[in-house]
Formats: structure tokens, sequence, C-alpha cells
């Protein structure tokens, strides 16, 4: 099994031309009478993109046709050379209103890193940022999820990248799109580093994305409770299922438990990344146990 992180890292997309999409956004009202409602983080079906097998193009129909799923989260390196495509990303809206899907978000890896000890590259990470607010915003998203990373002592790293987040928050505020970051990794998974980071840049353009597996040697629900004052969006990350279709590693009653008690209602986005079910499997099982938490 390969992580986002890792996979991203080795492997080199082509000819994937990708995307999702709707005209409207579906973030502050989800259409839902539950108290959160379910998106696909199109990282679920990577391998199934990366073999060709599924074209950003059609993201929005498969995810509403085979999930009966109706708000997405795009990943930027699936349709890298389109952030600036207006004629692309019109389509993608269109595709995805026909289906009466939302867009909700977009994740951005392979920019650059926002903490870069290098001033210059540092500068270059961030600008390299702004293509994807303009894109989020052509395509009626909420926010682009970004990463915080970079060399250097947890402070040091801290300082650049909350200088980084408030020159794009204030960027995404004209185009109605917030910045929100994952606990992605390295120094970005430890839950008071990352909390203390954004409470700095005390920006309401700014949040998190919790992410329920990306804490490794962090407390993963410590790591969630940290993270959940800020949160614009949650990622209920899924591997394995026990034969009660729990997610067998996480303890999603307790996750959820903490996600509600912050009175978060907005989207919580499935993102399968184990290798015991079929992308298809897991993306299915994930959606059946978060809809449990729905009706509770």
């Amino acid at each position: 099994m390969q992580s986002r992180r890792t996979f991203l890292q080795n492997m080199s997309l082509v000819g994937a031309g990708l995307a999702l999409s709707p005209v409207h956004n579906l973030f502050s009202h989800p259409q839902s009478k539950n108290w959160f409602s379910i998106s696909l983080a199109q990282w679920s079906l990577h391998r199934t993109i990366g073999k060709g097998e599924l074209k950003n193009i059609d993201f929005p129909a498969f995810a509403a046709n085979e999930f009966d799923i109706h708000a997405v989260e795009y990943v930027s390196r699936f349709f890298k050379d389109e952030a600036k495509n207006i004629t692309y990303l019109k389509d993608l809206n269109a595709r995805a209103a026909d289906h009466n899907v939302a867009n909700v978000l977009i994740m951005v890896d392979g920019e650059g890193d926002l903490g870069d000890a290098d001033a210059s590259k540092r500068t270059k990470a961030v600008e390299n940022h702004y293509q994807w607010i303009d894109a989020a915003q052509q395509l009626g998203c909420h926010a682009i999820r970004v990463n915080a990373a970079g060399k250097g002592t947890p402070d040091e790293v801290a300082k650049r990248v909350i200088d980084s987040l408030r020159t794009l928050a204030l960027y995404g505020q004209d185009a109605g799109i917030s910045v929100v970051v994952e606990n992605h990794g390295g120094i970005s998974s430890d839950g008071a580093w990352l909390s203390k980071v954004l409470k700095t840049v005390d920006h309401k353009n700014c949040g998190s994305l919790p992410d329920f597996g990306n804490f490794y040697e962090y407390d993963r629900y410590q790591g969630v409770k940290d993270l959940m004052p800020f949160a614009k969006g949650v990622s209920a990350k899924s591997n394995v299922f026990d034969a009660q279709g729990m997610e067998a590693n996480i303890d999603y009653t307790r996750m959820m438990k903490i996600v509600r008690d912050a009175g978060y209602t907005g989207y919580v986005g499935i993102e399968y990344e184990g290798d015991k079910h079929s992308e298809i499997e897991g993306i299915k099982l994930t959606k059946t146990l978060l809809e449990r938490f729905q009706m509770a």
C-alpha cells in the first residue's frame, strides 16, 4: 500500500487528462439532512486513474453513478496542465452539473514547500499555488488543500509556513477560496504544532483538513481534536475493514464523536488508501461506514 505522499513522489501520471466539477459551491450548505455530508477524494481512485482506466473528465459522473456520491475533491496532479485552461474548467463544471455533483476542493501537491528555507523557492511555491486558487474559483470549490512542509527546526519551519499561509489566505480571500492545511507527513503530522501554526496565522480564510490516518507517531485522536477547531474539511482515511464493516485500525466511533463534538457540519471526504479491497469496494465500505454516523 502506497501513501499519497509516496505515490506522488515516485510516479508521474501521463495522459490522464482529469478533474471534476460543479457550478455551485455546496460547502456552506450541504444538500443533506444529516449532520455532515459525504464527498469523495479523487485520491481514492489513484490506481484506477494511474492505469488510465478513469479520466479526470469522467470523475464526476463516476462518483455519482458508481457510488451515489455527489460531491468530489480533486487532486491537482491529475489535471496539472489544465489549471489555467478556462475552457477545460468550464467543461468540467458542465459535466459535474449534469450529474448534480459539487466540487468541494482541490488537493494541491508538487508545487513546492511553503516552508522552504530558501526564500526564492518559498516565494515560487506560494506563486505556484495561486493558479490552483484561481482554478478552484472557476470550479466552484470552497478551498484548496496545501501542505505545511519544509526543512529545519519546528520553529523555523513554522515561521516560514505562517508567512506563506497568510499570503495565500489573502490571495484566496478575493476569490472566496479558503486555504486549508492537512496533516500530511513530517512536522505537519504533529497536531499541536499545526494547530499552533493555524492559530498564529489567525485568518478566517485559513484552516485545517484533519486526516484520520496521517498522524503516524502522534496520537491520531488527539491530532484530530487539535485540528478540529480550525477544520474546513475532514478526510476520512480508510485502509482495512473488519467483518463488521468497521475500519480495522481507526476507531471511527471515537473519531466521528470528536468531529461532531467540535460542531462540524461540512463535508467528510472518503479517502480509501488500502490494498486489501479494490478501490471501488474500499470506497463503498467507507461510505457505508460513514452513513452509520450520519444517522446517529
